[in-house]
C-alpha cells in the first residue's frame, strides 16, 4: 500500500472483487448514473442512445470513484479510518489505480459515441472530477468539478438528442446549483474529520455553521430556476414543489445538529423534488 502498513481492522470483507466494487463508491456512481438515466428517458432517447448514455456515465463515474479512493489511500490509512477497502488491505493501491484507469479509458468512446459534442462536454465533466480529486478537493474552488459534473448531466443528455439541440439554460444552471449542494452536503458530516486531516475545500473553510447555513441556497436556487426559468405561466404544481423545497432545505441543516447527514438527507429531497420537475417537463430539457 505504497509503504503504509495496513490497518488492522474488524471489517469482515467477502472478497476482494467485492473491495475493489466498494472502493469505487458505489452510492454516488448509482446515484448519478441513475439521474442520467432518468434524463435520458425523460426526453425520450432511442434505446441505442439511452445505452450509451448510461454506459459513458457509469464508466466515468466508476474511474473518479476508484481514483478517489487509490488517491487518498495512504491517508485513509494514517487517520485509521475504518470501512475503506484499499486502507484496509482487501485490494492494493495499483489495482484500484488500474481499474480507474481501465474505466476511464472506455468511457472515451462510449462518451464520443453519444456525439462529438456530447462526449466532449462529458469528458470534460470527468476530468473536472479527476482534478476534484488530485488537486482542487483542497482548495476554496473543492465546488467547482462539483458545479461542472451536474451541469453536464442535462448538457450530455441534450446533445445527445437527435440533432443534438443546445441544453435550456435553466437546466445546466440548475445543475451547477444542485453540484454545489451535493459537495456542501456530502462534506458537512465529515468536516471536522477532513481539516484534521489537512483538507482545507470551501467548506472546511466556511466551518460546519457556515455550511449549514449556506447549503439551502443552491438547493433553493436551483428549485427556483427551474420553476421560473422557463417561458410561460408558473403552474401550482410547480409553486408547491418549490415551497416545499424551500421547507426542506431550510430544516435538513437545521436537524444537522442532531443528526450528522440530515443536511445530506435534505439535499437529496430537493434533488429528487427537481429531478421531479425537469421528468415532468420532459422535452424542455432541449
Amino acid at each position: 500500500m505504497d509503504g503504509a502498513a495496513p490497518v488492522t481492522t474488524a471489517v469482515r470483507w467477502p472478497g476482494r472483487a467485492a473491495g475493489l466494487a466498494l472502493a469505487c463508491h458505489p452510492g454516488p456512481v448509482v446515484a448519478v448514473t441513475a439521474l442520467a438515466c432518468a434524463l435520458a428517458a425523460g426526453v425520450g432517447l432511442s434505446p441505442a442512445r439511452f445505452a450509451l448514455v448510461g454506459a459513458a456515465v457509469l464508466a466515468g463515474q466508476l474511474s473518479v470513484g476508484w481514483c478517489n479512493d487509490a488517491y487518498d489511500a495512504g491517508r485513509d490509512a494514517r487517520a485509521g479510518r475504518r470501512g475503506k477497502p484499499v486502507a484496509d488491505g482487501v485490494v492494493s493501491v495499483r489495482a484500484v489505480w488500474g481499474a480507474a484507469a481501465v474505466a476511464g479509458v472506455l468511457c472515451v468512446p462510449l462518451s464520443l459515441a453519444c456525439g462529438l459534442l456530447a462526449g466532449t462536454v462529458h469528458l470534460a465533466a470527468v476530468a473536472a472530477a479527476w482534478l476534484y480529486n488530485l488537486r482542487l478537493k483542497a482548495t476554496v474552488l473543492s465546488w467547482l468539478p462539483y458545479a461542472v459534473g451536474f451541469a453536464a448531466l442535462p448538457s450530455l443528455v441534450a446533445l445527445a438528442a437527435p440533432g443534438a439541440p443546445w441544453p435550456r439554460w435553466w437546466t445546466v444552471a440548475a445543475g451547477a446549483l444542485l453540484g454545489v449542494a451535493a459537495h456542501l452536503g456530502d462534506t458537512l458530516p465529515d468536516i471536522e474529520a477532513d481539516r484534521a486531516a489537512g483538507i482545507r475545500g470551501l467548506p472546511h473553510r466556511l466551518g460546519g455553521t457556515g455550511t449549514r447555513l449556506l447549503l439551502p441556497v443552491p438547493l433553493l436556487g436551483a428549485t427556483a430556476v427551474l420553476v421560473l426559468g422557463p417561458p410561460g405561466p408558473v403552474g401550482a404544481g410547480a409553486l408547491a414543489v418549490l415551497g416545499l423545497a424551500g421547507a426542506v432545505a431550510l430544516v435538513g441543516p437545521v436537524l444537522g445538529r442532531w443528526w450528522r447527514k440530515a443536511a445530506l438527507a435534505g439535499a437529496v429531497a430537493v434533488a429528487a423534488a427537481d429531478l421531479a420537475l425537469l421528468l415532468v417537463s420532459g422535452a424542455a430539457l432541449t
